[in-house]
């Protein structure tokens, strides 16, 4: 009986705003998949896309993995900084002596914790309140 042939990779977890982003990279010639399509497909504009490879080129592994990404909760912003974090951890993962100093240095191990702020009662939103009158 022939075993199975697992494919290796490594897993990373990103956080953004309200998006979290379930990260896998495995050796290959650099393609990217976020929720089942290609990256040009799920993010139009070119800034989102150039975000989610920040990583990459810290590291100067371009072209040396292949991304799969599963992005879920808020707006295509969120989920590419989610996806840049998630990103982030795997490359740590495959190698933390190489990559870890350097991603940590330019900021995308730390997550972003700057969400929404609820809105309160009384108040048309956060902190946007009906103008006074004082007659």
């Amino acid at each position: 009986m022939a075993k199975k042939a697992t494919k290796v990779y490594f897993y990373g977890t990103g956080r953004r705003k309200n998006a979290v982003a379930c990260v896998r990279i495995l050796p290959g010639t650099g393609k990217i998949t976020v929720n089942g399509k290609d990256i040009d497909d799920y993010f139009g504009l070119e800034t989102l896309k150039l975000i989610i490879r920040q990583p990459l080129a810290a590291t100067a592994t371009e072209g040396q993995f292949d991304i799969i990404a599963k992005a879920i909760g808020g707006g295509v912003s969120g989920q590419a900084g989610a996806i840049r974090h998630g990103l982030a951890r795997a490359l740590v993962q495959a190698d933390e002596t190489a990559y870890k100093a350097t991603l940590k240095s330019a900021g995308f191990l730390t997550r972003d914790a700057r969400m929404k702020e609820r809105k309160k009662p009384g108040l048309k939103k956060a902190r946007k309140a009906s103008q006074f009158s004082k007659r």
